[in-house]
């Protein structure tokens, strides 16, 4: 039987490189509500259909921190499986709202890839993931550098 492996090591990652992961989820209700109440966002815009209905877009919207964990959690299998530490992130936008059964997928450009200034065992890649819904509108885009490490470390 076969180890399981997840990610890239450093010397894996092209600058300018795109990935479309493939992973994707439907944000549910419950996943919706799940997160609100694990994080303490009880706003009703997030959590009540009688109220959201009289706002300006008129249904729940998923809480935008949801959004942002899903949309890096698809990108683990391809971006940061191997890292031994997220580093950063940076110009988290949220484009556009993601509402109840919005389907997310995201795609990767690679910025940049150095080695470590500190450690020759490792180097640092640069990316920023966009997340599309299942209508290809962006929704939210970010990026970050992961400490990722080398095949031979």
């Amino acid at each position: 039987m076969s180890n399981f492996e997840i990610g890239r090591y450093f010397e894996d990652f092209k600058e300018g490189e795109v990935i479309e992961h493939a992973t994707s989820k439907t944000i549910f209700e419950s996943d919706n509500n799940l997160f609100s109440l694990l994080t303490m966002n009880h706003h009703p815009v997030h959590t009540n259909i009688d109220y959201a209905a009289k706002q300006q877009h008129g249904k729940i919207l998923v809480v935008g921190p949801l959004v942002f964990s899903v949309a890096v959690g698809i990108t683990v299998p391809d971006i940061s499986g191997k890292a031994i530490a997220n580093l950063m992130y940076e110009n988290i936008d949220h484009v556009a709202p993601v509402f109840i059964n919005d389907t997310i997928y995201v795609k990767t450009k690679v910025l940049e890839c150095r080695e470590s200034k500190s450690k020759n065992n490792r180097g640092i890649v640069y990316v920023e993931s966009i997340a599309l819904n299942q209508h290809k509108e962006v929704i939210i885009k970010f990026r970050r550098k992961v400490l990722i490490k080398k095949r031979n470390a």
